[in-house]
Parts: C-alpha cells; structure tokens; sequence
C-alpha cells in the first residue's frame, strides 16, 4: 500500500496514511489516460458553430436570366454556392461533441490519473479543511504553507461554502468535491490537494 505524509491545514506533518493499492497504487495506464482526456475536452465543446446552406440565406428566389440564348452559363439562383453571397456547401451546423467511454474504462482513467499523482509526490493529504469565514487570504496562506501555491486542486468529501468561496478566486486553484473529481481536474493540476475523509470516500467509490 502507498504511503503519504498525513498534514493539517498548517502545513505540519501530523502522521502518515496508507492509501488503497486498488486505487492509488495501480500502474497508470497511459492509453486509458488519453481517451479520457480527449472525451472530457470533446464534452467541453460548445457545438454552436453555424453557417447557412442554400436555403437559408436571403434572395435567390428568381431565376438570375433564362436558361438558353444568353451564352452564359445556366443558373437557378443567386444564392447558389458558387455565388458570392451564397449558400455554403456541407458547412458547420450545431452539434453535441460529447460521447461517453464504458464504465469500467473510466474508472480505470481517474484511478490512474491518481496513481499518477502519487507515484510524481504531487498529492497533499490534510487531515481536515475548515475555515470559518470564506477568506481568500486564509485559503492562500493554507497552500502555501503546504507549497501548493500554484496550480492546485482542492478536494473535500462534501461542499463547503466556506472553502469553495475562498479559493474560487486564487488563479490556478479549483475546488471539487469527491464525488466530483475527475481526470482532466488531475492532471492539469500540478498539486492534488485532498482530505483524509475524501480520501475514505474516494476509495469506496472506486476500489
């Protein structure tokens, strides 16, 4: 089982935590890593790109001249695509880029994005995180003192008002609860900051 220095909120080093083998000790498995990823970005997409196709844009609704006698070429309509102004051929309309991967193939990518975490030393285990106003300041003053001053990401068991207002404005800091944790959070946060009660929940979830 892997073992992690145990912290308060301080920054003291108050013990150590074994942490479940069948979700932080796994060898991280890159390729599941990669998909996950792809589709966490994939489901971020807005999908509102749009252009008009011949029927949608505005004129066009008379023949521009008749089709024989002219010697120009035949045409419809103004709007067709080969017309400035026209209709755009096979454009871009509004879609959904989400898709899901299988259960069990997520599963593995946020237990290895853990494992990942703990295999670089980049996980900080606290043994709570309370504060009783929401401050900016306090919050700051915690990770620093744990030298997560950077990108960190911050994780309790349940939502605290008190805790999510004050780090939402620290740049590079989010603040996710345990059931929200997810792969792309991991690893595009250089420190995982997570509670011993987050930890428990986390590893019954997942192990």
């Amino acid at each position: 089982m892997p073992k992690v220095a145990l912290f308060n909120q301080n920054g003291t080093q108050v013990g150590d935590i074994e942490l479940s083998d069948a979700v932080f000790g796994i060898e991280p498995n890159q390729h599941v890593l990669h998909d996950a990823v792809v589709m966490q970005q994939a489901s971020l997409r807005q999908g509102t790109h749009d252009t008009k196709g011949r029927s949608e844009v505005r004129g066009g609704g008379r023949k521009p001249w008749r089709q024989k006698g002219t010697g120009r070429a035949r045409q419809g309509s103004i709007r067709s695509p080969q017309w400035v102004g026209g209709g755009v051929v096979f454009g871009p309309t509004p879609r959904s880029y989400s898709y899901k991967l299988p259960k069990k193939v997520r599963r593995l990518a946020i237990k290895s994005a853990l494992a990942s975490k703990v295999i670089a030393q980049e996980i900080v285990v606290l043994e709570g995180l309370m504060l009783d106003t929401p401050k900016t300041k306090d919050m700051v003053a915690i990770l620093t003192g744990l030298s997560a001053d950077r990108k960190a990401l911050v994780v309790t068991a349940d939502y605290n008002d008190n805790v999510a207002l004050s780090a939402r404005n620290i740049p590079g800091v989010t603040f996710v609860t345990a059931e929200g944790i997810n792969v792309l959070d991991v690893l595009k946060h250089d420190k995982l900051v997570i509670t011993k009660d987050a930890v428990q929940k986390v590893e019954e979830v997942l192990a």
